[in-house]
């Protein structure tokens, strides 16, 4: 509910330009990540970790202090990982929470104590971009939602694109992130709250009330898509159906990311399947669900297609 909604403009505005010009002027580190998931690897988190490790600098900086760093390396691992929060117990993640806001608030404010320039990273984004009095608390959450939606949300697209072009037959890139996103959206249900009373077919939406629109359901609508239910990469061959995607929202409120994430998946799953051949075995092919749609644990074997 951060406000006002200049400030989320120019935020989202600034975060989309500083990560796009990151993955381009970085795009020649993405080898050497991927060489490091050869010959085994242990998926979604492979690909969480894949990702924080290709954006971190944008994030944070080139050189941040030691505290900051293993703090935000902890976020990553103690709760933007799929399952992670469970394996700690509420008073642990209380502790944490409050260890996480207390970092990121001096940060955030001997970042507002410079002289405003062109962003670095992140966190200069954020702490620049929020009107004079915002508390650094409130900053501090903004910044965690940018975090979980690069290493969080791009991680997990990137893992159920890998995980479903291994059970099947290599595609285009483009086309496999796109139905990857189709079949299993990350962000797979949206709340909204109405500005003023409305009808919703024939039910009345009030201010009171939450609207929920889930993007699993939009997006297996047979009247919509033909064999929702399966993966198949080539329909995006056409565009067919397109108006009944909604994996990052819809109108003026929907992920200013959209175009840096999926643009960052298709590159490393091109990578990946170009120059490996994959082996995807799990144990179940349930996905974790909670607030995002995360695969389902599986592993990766990688070899090289010239071997």
């Amino acid at each position: 509910m951060f406000a006002p909604r200049s400030a989320q403009v120019e935020i989202g505005r600034a975060a989309r330009v500083l990560l796009r010009r990151y993955a381009v002027d970085h795009e020649d580190e993405l080898p050497a990540l991927v060489a490091e998931l050869a010959p085994r690897s242990e998926w979604p988190d492979a690909g969480n970790r894949l990702v924080y490790e290709l954006f971190r600098p944008a994030l944070i900086g080139d050189a941040p202090s030691a505290a900051l760093r293993e703090t935000v390396d902890q976020v990553v691992e103690r709760a933007v990982l799929a399952g992670a929060r469970d394996r700690w117990s509420w008073l642990a993640r209380h502790r944490f929470r409050a260890r996480v806001t207390r970092v990121l608030c001096a940060e955030l404010a001997a970042r507002r104590a410079r002289p405003a320039a062109e962003p670095a990273d992140l966190l200069d984004v954020v702490a620049h971009a929020a009107a004079e009095g915002t508390p650094e608390a409130d900053l501090a959450e903004v910044f965690l939602s940018c975090l979980f939606a690069v290493a969080g949300s791009i991680g997990f697209l990137l893992g159920w694109s890998i995980y479903l072009v291994g059970t099947t037959e290599p595609a285009h890139p483009s086309w496999v992130v796109r139905e990857a996103l189709r079949l299993w959206p990350v962000a797979w249900q949206f709340g909204r709250t109405p500005s003023r009373e409305h009808r919703l077919a024939a039910v009345t939406a009030k201010p009171t009330d939450e609207v929920v629109v889930c993007s699993y359901l939009v997006h297996r609508d047979p009247a919509h898509w033909s064999e929702p239910d399966e993966f198949r990469p080539g329909r995006w061959a056409t565009g067919a159906g397109q108006e009944a995607f909604i994996p990052f929202g819809w109108g003026p409120h929907a992920c200013t990311g959209a175009g840096v994430a999926t643009q960052v998946a298709e590159t490393l799953v091109g990578l990946i399947t170009s120059a490996y051949r994959l082996g995807v075995t799990a144990p179940t092919s349930r996905p974790q669900v909670s607030a995002a749609l995360a695969p389902p644990r599986f592993h990766l074997l990688l070899e090289p297609v010239s071997a």
